[in-house]
């Protein structure tokens, strides 16, 4: 539905065709759920299902109704995905393979599943330990994970919104023109709107940004040091984490 809609009313022109460079960007997700089941399948509920049955965690502590942790699982885990990005790009060995998914010089639906498989497993390592911490339930988990991966289809999808549309939506979840800005190529730009569901994060924590400084349609997309059309290659995408820049 997103690539339909973005085909229909796109909001930037492409710099690739997307011939050239969905092929290697919808092969990273296989690749990782390949990884995933043969590595660890279905991790993080199995560490849910772990933490209800010993009790583990804040949430069971506090003894709310069931409802009342799963809302609260949902949100504590959005804001642990958001701490979790501002890490990926302060550490160097996470941004190396956190670049991986900046270095798209296109914005669009299939840049929201373009991550390298050490970021995947790394990601899923963290979000078990928090899932333990705070004994999110298996029910929370797999409801996190389907809004998780959705919003990240919807926030990178080249549509277009109307203004007034975006401006309403952004007070709640991340639409396209705020996590655009994240991907721009300006540095004090990329280092802001780093919420993936909820658009509180960045507004609580200093790091929005409601704009980019040239505008949608002139910001320059990607890493500098990964333009030329060579780095689509999914063997050079593969490899950009053990690269130097």
């Amino acid at each position: 539905a997103i690539a339909a809609w973005e085909a229909v009313v796109p909001r930037r022109d492409r710099r690739f065709k997307r011939s050239e460079r969905w092929p290697q960007n919808l092969a990273l997700p296989v690749i990782n759920n390949l990884l995933l089941l043969l590595v660890a399948p279905g991790a993080e509920v199995a560490v849910a299902i772990a933490a209800q049955s010993h009790g583990w965690g804040l949430l069971p502590a506090l003894a709310l109704p069931m409802w009342a942790q799963s809302a609260a699982a949902v949100v504590l885990l959005d804001l642990a995905v958001y701490a979790q990005h501002r890490v990926f790009h302060v550490v160097p060995a996470l941004w190396r393979m956190h670049r991986v998914h900046h270095a798209d010089t296109d914005f669009d639906v299939t840049t929201g599943v373009r991550f390298h498989p050490l970021e995947i497993a790394v990601s899923t390592a963290f979000k078990c330990a928090v899932i333990a911490a705070i004994g999110a339930s298996p029910l929370a988990v797999i409801a996190f994970e389907i809004l998780l991966n959705a919003s990240s289809m919807f926030e990178h999808a080249n549509g277009r919104l109307a203004a007034s549309v975006d401006r309403g939506l952004r007070w709640i979840v991340v639409t396209p023109d705020m996590h655009r800005v994240h991907h721009s190529s300006v540095i004090v730009e990329t280092n802001s709107n780093f919420g993936f569901n909820i658009s509180w994060w960045d507004r609580l924590f200093g790091t929005y940004r409601a704009q980019p400084a040239a505008g949608h349609d002139a910001m320059e997309i990607g890493l500098e040091i990964f333009r030329n059309a060579d780095e689509v290659r999914l063997d050079r995408v593969l490899a950009q984490p053990f690269r130097s820049a």
